[in-house]
């Protein structure tokens, strides 16, 4: 049984060890997440192809309304969990982060296990990639600037060197190394899953004292903000009369975030707030086990899917 189908549970352990006993990840430093990131960004470029990318021209309607529901819907629903349960300025920044970045890294692992339209959530994850220098900075600036200084310039470049470079790098070695990237895919999606629970497990454990001191309250916010993002993006599509496989992608496109992100964004930018991280954190170790409960619930349904039903590429 290849470990991507499992990766709720793996990443739960990964994260219980950290809590209870930190010094297992906390020899390592968080400057790795950024390259950890990389790495599963040039594994997603591998297996991305071109006729992945030219979904986005042959299927407009569908990925605009996928992007516009991803950088709305958890955006702002972030905003409004912060103000209803009053976070401190710390875990509200955190909160925030992680509802402006893009689709989650697992997303397209989990629309493959639950029979969605892969094909849209490739797309979706590949346009809101694409998006994340210029949104995630803007959206951040609009939804937390009045609380903290955004250095919004600083955001985008990073997001660029850690997701768009290795995204192109592995385009370009696709292109021209294709026995290498032939030889090396089928691994992928394990290698990814392995790579989110390390990332998981780093930022825990240096997080954990502040884990234990950010209460239950944070861990509602965080588990509130995933279910409620699969369920407006269920019934978003549901409204317009999607067929299901769409309406699944598009709840699990919106619903998981890419947290690695939000946690490696807080580390590099957000220092003077430290508990920033924790909702990343959080959502990083929850998103996995959701995700795999709700492709547990969406295979109930028979209708078949739409789209390539090829092994998904590798992501965070």
């Amino acid at each position: 049984m290849k470990i991507s189908n499992h990766i709720g549970l793996l990443v739960l352990l990964v994260a219980v060890v950290a809590m209870l006993v930190p010094s297992s990840f906390c020899w390592i430093d968080t400057w790795i997440i950024n390259p950890m990131l990389g790495i599963i960004m040039f594994g997603m470029g591998l297996t991305l192809s071109w006729k992945d990318l030219s979904i986005v021209l042959s299927r407009p309607r569908d990925i605009a309304l996928g992007c516009m529901a991803q950088f709305i819907v958890m955006p702002l629903l972030a905003w409004l969990l912060t103000q209803t349960f009053s976070l401190p300025k710390d875990l509200a920044l955190g909160v925030i982060l992680v509802g402006c970045c893009p689709g989650g890294t697992a997303s397209n692992v989990i629309t493959y296990l639950a029979k969605g339209d892969l094909a849209l959530s490739v797309g979706m994850t590949a346009c809101s990639t694409l998006l994340a220098p210029l949104m995630t900075p803007l959206l951040v600036w609009l939804m937390a600037g009045t609380m903290v200084e955004v250095d919004t310039l600083g955001m985008l470049l990073s997001i660029v060197y850690v997701i768009i470079a290795p995204i192109a790098a592995g385009l370009l070695c696709q292109r021209f190394l294709p026995r290498l990237t032939q030889k090396v895919t089928p691994y992928l999606p394990s290698f990814s899953s392995l790579a989110i629970a390390l990332t998981v497990g780093i930022v825990v454990s240096h997080n954990a004292d502040r884990l234990w001191m950010g209460g239950y309250v944070v861990i509602v916010v965080v588990m509130m903000h995933n279910l409620l993002g699969l369920l407006l993006g269920y019934l978003i599509g549901r409204v317009l009369r999607l067929p299901y496989p769409k309406n699944v992608a598009l709840s699990i496109e919106v619903g998981m975030q890419n947290s690695g992100l939000a946690s490696s964004l807080a580390v590099l930018h957000f220092a003077a707030y430290p508990l920033a991280t924790v909702p990343g954190a959080i959502f990083s170790v929850w998103h996995n086990i959701s995700g795999a409960m709700a492709a547990k619930f969406f295979q109930r349904d028979e209708v078949p899917p739409t789209g390539s039903q090829e092994t998904p590429h590798a992501e965070k």
